[in-house]
């Protein structure tokens, strides 16, 4: 059980790494970290999107850490350094996202709850978003606040087709072909495609860094996804889309889209956002899908965003701890 370091990417200092066991006996990969400085703000659980790994965030771990927080992160089943249901380790899949949900609430009630200080907030992104986004329905929801970025609520490549393309995909998964690559997948993760033309980041440098991990570490590396998880994001997508979802979901919410985004359609965020009692919106002009690997230019624009909704005020104060 560890962590992996790389160039330019060092592991921030303390962390405590270990598995749990999720839904159907597979080992899910986490990370923590405690607080630094003498006073408690609570923590902030970090949850990526498809393919990434705990190791790409370690950035926003150091910087959320010098904010005063506690960290604890996860890597979903079937990426990372989480186990994976096929032969080809490479294929994104999941069955199902009640697994994800099913998988979160044994790490916030086995590690999170009993380990890391409350209040609980939640910093997610694209996929982890929408897991987030049907949590913050629930009546027993951990969290007091979430920052989802550039969350999935429909897929951007998808969202002007017609139902046609979606039954397409359906009628595959039922005859057997849900474990086969979408059209034009393969193994090569999309961190290490070329940078022209890539739809993550404008920063070729920290594109670089997070082909660099999967360089290092080869297993935590993700191909393209397979026919059955999209499929199964089209369900999870048409929970968010229904008439009483956004009346649910009771936690505050702030939502940022990126205005180049190709993978996620920022329309479909704001659109649910302005339907919500408690959910914000943040639109960052220029920046592409990955706001949090961005260049410092739309970083500091989400930080900004960041610290004003996320409390800062101590809830008591402590002895300086550094776990």
């Amino acid at each position: 059980m560890e962590l992996f370091a790389s160039e330019n990417n060092p592991v921030p200092p303390d962390a405590i790494v270990g598995y749990f066991v999720g839904v159907e006996g597979l080992r899910i990969r986490y990370a923590r970290w405690g607080q630094t400085g003498n006073r408690l703000k609570g923590s902030v659980c970090v949850f990526p999107g498809r393919g990434e790994f705990i190791e790409k965030y370690f950035e926003v771990i150091t910087e959320l850490r010098a904010r005063g927080f506690a960290v604890a992160a996860m890597d979903w089943r079937g990426q990372g350094g989480s186990d994976r249901e096929l032969a080809n380790h490479r294929k994104g899949y999941v069955d199902d996202y009640k697994q994800y949900d099913d998988d979160l609430r044994r790490f916030m009630e086995e590690i999170v709850l009993p380990d890391s200080p409350a209040p609980h907030f939640a910093l997610a992104h694209a996929m982890g978003g929408n897991i987030m986004l049907r949590a913050a329905s629930l009546g027993d929801c951990w969290f007091d606040r979430m920052v989802l970025v550039s969350p999935l609520v429909e897929l951007h490549t998808l969202s002007g087709r017609s139902a046609l393309g979606r039954r397409l995909v359906e009628i595959a998964t039922y005859l057997g072909f849900g474990g086969n690559y979408i059209m034009g997948g393969g193994d090569t993760p999309i961190e290490c495609r070329p940078f022209p033309g890539n739809r993550l980041t404008s920063d070729e440098v920290r594109l670089a860094r997070s082909c660099g991990v999967i360089e290092a570490a080869p297993d935590l590396g993700l191909g393209s996804p397979t026919i059955q998880w999209l499929y199964a994001t089209f369900r999870a997508a048409k929970v968010l889309g229904e008439a009483n979802f956004p009346e649910s979901v009771h936690v505050p919410l702030l939502m940022l889209g990126a205005a180049q985004d190709q993978i996620v359609a920022p329309a479909a965020i704001e659109k649910l956002a302005s339907e919500m009692r408690a959910g914000s919106f943040i639109l960052i002009p220029g920046a592409r899908h990955e706001i949090l690997m961005e260049r410092d230019y739309f970083r500091e624009q989400f930080w900004a965003a960041f610290d004003a909704f996320v409390p800062g005020t101590p809830v008591f104060d402590t002895p300086e701890i550094i776990e």
